[in-house]
């Protein structure tokens, strides 16, 4: 159970909060490269309760500023993205990707004057980088800002990582910790057929052994644990990882490594988040046929349209949409839930986003915060209270001026999800085996 306290501080992320601060100093996945063309439209966002719209100009050059002008707040959406920048239709004030406004031409004046005009016109900008098809923002202080992580799926040879994105109307924390508990896929993704099932690709279903054995080891940028479930006269080991704050890396099927999928949480207020999927391939470009599975919505991403959602105080974002939604009961089918599958949803995530959408909530002025005060946890939710008291920690430590020490490190994000069925019983001798391949870093002094 967690305290409301507690449970507040890990899920409010606005300007000025003390997890808002944290998620700050992170590089975090903001928008996908293709949604934004060159002088093409804007695309809305919000991130961390921030209203902000999206642009590449001219020159091909992404930026990130505040959604409104500077004059008098009208909405930059409907601008002219033109010659090098974005062009309120208002009164025709413009502003770069660096949030400098470039012209005043609705006021007389000398250049002096000018200049200092669009000096007091400056917006809110946001640095922005681009890596194999993702754009991403940094929203923490200039000086603080650290190198871009060595994610694989972010530094992939071309075909080998894919990403989408979409909207989950749950906030983040929640959306982070189902991710990061293993026990549930052995319920609710179980198929009743899983030699046909189209899961195989992710390995979750090698094993019947529906109550795994959790092992955690604290690891220089979050955690690697591990989900030991027995298989015949083996075990079937699944070897996951949580890097701070919101990324996962969940293995593929078991075997030498080759690939691995995860998920990264961005908040878009307290109560909603982004969801960005990526997979990544170390062999090879991912085939067609994976790429079908990917784009078919059974795993992630989930079936989805893009469109627009209007959030509870009116601001508008662009993002995509899920087509199994609370208004039609993600599909289920209870005739379903008998013969095939343990749900009755058809997707993997469908059904993740249909239990998180759904359950206990705070209050109606939060419908996206989790209500924890009621939880009855048990030891396979060791991956849930271990990342909660890590987050709670670096939030702690980053109030007293500590800095998260591993993001000056850019390696440190540079971990693999692995999956192997062996005669090891024991995790620390299965880290000894395998470690180097799943890229294990482990925290001195760090908690078993």
């Amino acid at each position: 159970m967690l305290n409301h306290e507690t449970n507040v501080l890990l899920s409010r992320v606005g300007p000025g909060t003390p997890m808002g601060e944290l998620f700050r100093r992170f590089w975090l996945p903001a928008v996908m490269a293709s949604e934004l063309a060159a002088e093409g439209a804007p695309v809305r966002l919000r991130i961390l309760c921030e209203d902000l719209i999206a642009f590449r100009n001219s020159e091909g050059k992404v930026g990130i500023i505040d959604a409104y002008c500077a004059h008098r707040g009208a909405p930059l959406f409907f601008g002219r993205n033109e010659e090098g920048g974005v062009r309120c239709v208002y009164h025709g004030w413009k502003f770069a990707i660096n949030g400098a406004c470039l012209e005043i031409p609705n006021v007389a004046g000398d250049d002096t004057a000018q200049a200092q005009m669009r000096a007091r016109a400056q917006l809110r900008a946001y640095q922005a980088h681009e890596a194999n098809g993702v754009v991403w923002i940094y929203m923490g202080p200039v000086d603080k800002m650290p190198p871009f992580p060595k994610f694989d799926y972010a530094n992939a040879s071309a075909g080998h990582a894919y990403s989408a994105r979409w909207m989950q109307r749950t906030n983040w924390l929640q959306g982070l910790e189902g991710e990061i508990d293993s026990s549930h896929i052995s319920w609710l993704h179980k198929d009743f057929d899983p030699e046909n099932s189209i899961q195989k690709m992710a390995g979750s279903q090698t094993s019947s052994d529906q109550a795994p054995v959790l092992e955690l080891r604290e690891t220089v940028s979050g955690y690697t644990y591990g989900a030991r479930r027995n298989l015949d006269n083996e075990f079937f080991w699944r070897q996951s990882h949580w890097v701070a704050p919101m990324f996962s890396f969940i293995p593929h099927a078991p075997g030498a490594f080759a690939s691995f999928g995860g998920r990264a949480w961005t908040p878009i207020d307290d109560n909603h988040v982004t969801v960005f999927t990526f997979g990544f391939r170390v062999d090879r470009p991912f085939s067609e046929q994976e790429l079908a599975t990917y784009e078919s919505g059974a795993l992630f991403p989930p079936e989805m349209n893009p469109g627009r959602y209007t959030l509870p105080d009116g601001y508008v974002i662009d993002t995509f949409l899920p087509t199994a939604n609370k208004e039609n009961d993600y599909g289920i089918d209870r005739q379903v839930q008998k013969d095939k599958n343990f749900s009755g949803i058809w997707g993997v995530h469908d059904q993740d986003r249909a239990l998180a959408e759904n359950s206990r909530k705070i209050g109606m002025g939060d419908p996206g915060i989790l209500d924890r005060s009621h939880e009855n946890l048990v030891s396979s939710d060791k991956a849930v209270v271990t990342a909660r008291r890590s987050l709670v920690r670096m939030v702690e430590a980053l109030q007293q001026g500590k800095e998260p020490d591993f993001l000056r490190n850019p390696g440190s994000f540079q971990v693999r999800a692995i999956s192997k069925i062996c005669s090891i019983g024991d995790f620390d001798q299965f880290i000894g085996e395998f470690g180097k391949e799943a890229c294990v870093r482990l925290r001195e002094g760090g908690e078993k």
